[in-house]
């Protein structure tokens, strides 16, 4: 069976640079038009050039540098705004002049309280069915594709809407528009008012109907798809949502809907190529200052994350069994495991492999118990993190000599740096308590007293590992002994412990040397 194809009209540069705060300069937007048509919409409403000069010259560049899709400018329903829109779209190879004017009592009482229009809703309605079909007449002079929203659709009389929607089709309109400007319709009302339109329209065969939804109860993207379920053939929307308050129906989803629930949407497709969306999404998040939320449908950064160690096993098993849609069809890498706490030993193993490491079960039991130390302290470990929490565990289980058990260091403005410490050696604990010229000089003393080891201390760094508060640092010192030198690491989210433990695995290296080489004697 062939399906009709959903017009994907893309307001992004229109509607969506409406959202509070942001602002696109021309070049921008050329820029994102530039992807949009990489990722197939059928129109780009660029924007409203009767608006202000430099919304003109965004839309006559994009209309002489953009091929593809069309390039669709606004208007109000006033002669100068058409001629001037005109103008603006006259190099583009396919256009649009999407005119209109507010249709509910609402928007009329408003906008049009003068008595010029009317004394009486019943004239003002006269006068603005009269306005929105010059309207389309005037722009039908430059082109045979025009749109017509009725603004507020969604709250405006039903008998006052058909007639309009019938004249200006009648008056050359090829598209009408039905916005739920407000956000206010819910999808069972939605859907149904699309239905109502094709049935009480005598001549909506001759036009496309379009929805148009803002996001002002969370419902923008419902409503576009109960839309479609009864009969409307175009949706328009912004990428991420973007737009006017709350913001407009996110296209990414619109169109993932359809394509991932073709069950239920199996009589139309959309052409849209969707594995631009997520490209899509990071630059129109990063041109408008708008970041993406983690948790955003299809292109959040935790759209394809699994945290939890239920969800964890149940997708490495199945992929489908926490999994509807596959991330590279969006143009996401892949789906990620993400490490926290309730990640689980089969994630952690899973993610081990995946960088190399096989691990037995007493090693891998190890890693998992410093692996959820780190965890606690952090709400998500990184590969960098497990990479040194590997180096740091794996060759103490075979090279420890010394453990450090405990470390308290006191320091501050005024005071002498004082350090205590517990050194595990075999079944006995050393105690030892040390002054130095600051925390690590202090602990290394005290580590030294305990041991009973002195080595020269060659060298000591410290950096960061990862990002964020609770990041780990990792600490390296550099020891000789006897002409021969020693290198140890050390890994905490405490840098002064992280020190300590560089200091103590180096001294067991050191002792382990040591006595291979007496052994050998």
């Amino acid at each position: 069976m062939s399906k009709e194809k959903i017009t994907i009209f893309d307001t992004t540069l229109r509607d969506g640079e409406q959202a509070a705060g942001t602002r696109l300069g021309a070049r921008e937007k050329l820029e994102i038009a530039r992807q949009l048509t990489r990722l197939k919409v059928d129109v780009i409403e660029a924007g409203f050039p009767a608006s202000s000069p430099e919304d003109y010259e965004a839309v006559r560049l994009i209309s002489e540098q953009i091929e593809g899709p069309v390039i669709c400018g606004l208007t109000r329903a006033i002669a100068e705004d058409i001629e001037t829109c005109q103008k603006a779209l006259a190099k583009a190879k396919r256009f649009r002049i999407h005119t209109g004017i507010g249709v509910s009592e609402i928007h009329i009482a408003g906008k049009f309280a003068d008595d010029k229009y009317g004394k009486t809703m019943g004239e003002k309605q006269a006068t603005i069915l009269k306005m929105a079909v010059e309207a389309v007449k005037r722009s039908r002079q430059y082109t045979d594709d025009i749109e017509f929203y009725a603004e507020d659709s969604g709250r405006a009389d039903r008998t006052y809407l058909y007639k309009v929607l019938e004249a200006v089709i009648e008056a050359g309109a090829t598209v009408v528009n039905i916005p739920d400007t407000t956000g206010y319709a819910i999808p069972e009302q939605y859907g149904g008012l699309i239905r109502d339109i094709r049935a009480n329209v005598p001549n909506i065969d001759k036009a496309v109907i379009s929805v148009h939804c803002h996001d002002d109860l969370g419902m923008a993207v419902a409503n576009s798809l109960a839309g479609v379920k009864n009969g409307a053939r175009q949706v328009e929307g912004t990428i991420n949502g973007v737009g006017e308050r709350a913001g407009n129906a996110a296209i990414e989803e619109v169109v993932m809907a359809i394509h991932t629930r073709r069950d239920f949407f199996d009589e139309v497709e959309t052409g849209i190529n969707t594995r631009e969306l997520y490209r899509t999404s990071r630059m129109v998040a990063d041109m408008l200052g708008m970041p993406v939320p983690a948790n955003k449908a299809v292109v959040g950064r935790n759209a394809f994350a699994h945290s939890s160690g239920i969800h964890v096993d149940g997708f490495l098993k199945k992929r489908e069994t926490y999994e509807i849609m596959r991330p590279e069809t969006v143009g996401f890498g892949e789906s990620r495991v993400v490490l926290t706490a309730r990640t689980g030993r089969h994630g952690l193993r899973h993610r081990l492999e995946e960088m190399g490491y096989t691990l037995s079960e007493e090693e891998l039991e190890k890693t998992y118990e410093r692996f959820l130390a780190v965890a606690d302290k952090k709400k998500e470990v990184f590969d960098e993190d497990l990479a040194v929490i590997i180096s740091d565990e794996i060759h103490v289980l075979t090279e420890q000599t010394y453990e450090l058990q405990y470390l308290h260091v006191a320091c501050g403005t005024g005071t002498l740096p004082t350090a205590s410490v517990k050194i595990g050696i075999k079944d006995e604990i050393k105690q030892a308590a040390a002054c130095g010229d600051g925390p690590v000089d202090a602990a290394y003393e005290a580590i030294r007293e305990a041991t009973g080891q002195a080595p020269k201390l060659e060298s000591y760094s410290i950096r960061a590992v990862t990002g964020g508060k609770e990041a780990l640092g990792e600490a390296t010192v550099k020891i000789s002994d006897n002409g021969r030198v020693y290198i140890g690491r050390g890994v905490s989210t405490d840098i002064i412990e992280a020190s300590a433990k560089a200091y103590v695995d180096a001294i067991n290296r050191m002792v382990s040397v040591q006595e291979k080489t007496s052994e050998q004697k």
